[in-house]
């Protein structure tokens, strides 16, 4: 049995004195909002190395970490292999502005993996992919509007943050400040795992929506997996109406499987965003799909996208190391913690007689403080957000590194193992626990 991580300075004055001197220089003294902690109370650690599945802080604390960077680091932190691989990629040169055979290389990849994917072109984030997949599908419908889901987050473009998951959820912020009514207008918003909402959109909308987005495993309300048959019937209705369906792989891309999503559900979208694993760990995006829709994009065509970093050879390389290491047998550990770590948090709940929805999904879960199965947006609001913010401050005071929020994903990686994750499920039960106790006397004076 691992024991909790001894905390050298529970008190983290380091990291409050940084963040305090952060707020002077970064909005929120962040440069992305969740990691503020706002949802859930506390100052967040600030970070000095990783290594593993271990995340070490500037306080002398060391945590087990299920953010995982939001996704990308499926074979750990800092692997020595991908770390050889980039140095040696940094000197021969960070950055050309033209092309490498890496970049065609890295591509190849990610067809073999992803055959839907016939022609890719690589940008710098997951936002990146999105906003330029629904400019081509635009132009290549002559259409206008986009059908997205309550809840899911394709990014912070301006017409995906109606009713957005995420950071936009986490902060109650549905729909941003800065937003037009005029691209507001065109953003026409279903309920995920309802086909009947996706229906009435079409019929309303005949001929004027572009393109219908979804993660096709939500990941950005919490992880809500598809119903069955939700994803087939989205695809059925997209070619029924004439709409490019595209699939915002970005978490779900090489992590729920070798081909993502669309492997595993089989359904084959008509383009297909990623990001996350595919650089390894550094900043990276792609969109791809058809090739009569990717030959529009500029130079082959007329659709106009264009980035100094996009494929620069870090990234290229990063993301190389890291698919060439998706194995079966990796997939095969992955599945076995992800199902490990859910049970034996879905049994800490039990004997606590806590109300906790777990939804799963390979090496991805997110435990939910509700009494009802969360299945999607509406669902997933009613859930307790408090007792996830106290749920998540004794974890982290037992060395516990979760997402600052009840609507994001956990993370595994083939860094972690059976002995970190029973740690990690004791904690749960030392901390189900403490809120049990502190919750007594309040019940009993009512």
């Amino acid at each position: 049995m691992i024991s909790f991580p001894a905390m050298a300075a529970s008190t983290r004055a380091n990291s409050r004195r940084l963040f305090a001197r952060a707020k002077r220089i970064l909005p929120g003294g962040v440069d992305s909002p969740v990691r503020a902690f706002s949802a859930v109370g506390g100052t967040p650690p600030f970070i000095r190395r990783a290594r593993g599945a271990r995340l070490f802080d500037e306080d002398g604390g060391s945590y087990i970490d299920y953010v995982m960077s939001w996704g990308p680091l499926i074979h750990g932190h800092a692997p020595a292999g991908l770390t050889r691989a980039l140095a040696e990629a940094a000197a021969r040169g960070t950055s050309f502005g033209a092309p490498t055979t890496l970049e065609v290389e890295l591509g190849l990849a990610v067809r073999r993996l992803m055959p839907s994917i016939e022609r890719i072109r690589f940008v710098n984030s997951g936002t990146e992919a999105t906003m330029s997949a629904l400019r081509l599908a635009r132009a290549a419908t002559g259409r206008d509007r986009l059908i997205k889901f309550a809840g899911c987050y394709h990014g912070h473009g301006d017409a995906f943050l109606v009713q957005a998951g995420s950071g936009a959820l986490t902060l109650g912020v549905p729909t941003s400040p800065g937003v037009s009514r005029a691209v507001a207008a065109d953003t026409l918003v279903a309920e995920y795992n309802d086909l009947t909402s996706v229906e009435r959109i079409f019929a309303k909308h005949r001929n004027r929506v572009a393109a219908l987005i979804v993660e096709p495993i939500a990941g950005n309300m919490g992880v809500v997996p598809p119903a069955t048959g939700f994803l087939e019937g989205l695809r059925e209705l997209a070619d029924q109406h004439g709409a490019i369906l595209i699939f915002d792989e970005v978490i779900s891309g090489f992590r729920a499987g070798p081909g993502g999503a669309q492997e595993r559900f089989g359904v084959r979208p008509d383009l297909t965003c990623l990001g996350k694993i595919i650089g390894g760990g550094l900043p990276v995006g792609a969109y791809g799909g058809r090739q009569d829709l990717m030959d529009q994009v500029a130079p082959a065509g007329p659709v106009y996208q264009a980035g100094t970093l996009s494929g620069n050879p870090l990234a290229m390389t990063a993301g190389l190391w890291a698919l060439s290491q998706l194995t079966p047998k990796l997939y095969r550990k992955l599945d076995g913690l992800g199902a490990r770590l859910a049970a034996g948090l879905a049994d800490a709940a039990r004997q606590t007689d806590t109300d906790l929805h777990l939804n799963a999904h390979g090496s991805v879960l997110t435990p939910f403080f509700s009494a009802t199965p969360i299945r999607n947006y509406q669902s997933a609001r009613r859930a307790d957000t408090a007792a996830y913010g106290r749920f998540f401050r004794g974890m982290l005071a037992r060395g516990i590194y979760l997402p600052p929020s009840q609507f994001e994903g956990w993370f595994l990686s083939g860094a972690h193992s059976n002995p970190l994750v029973d740690a990690t499920i004791e904690a749960a039960g030392a901390t189900l626990r403490s809120m049990r106790r502190r919750a007594a006397p309040a019940s009993a004076s009512r």
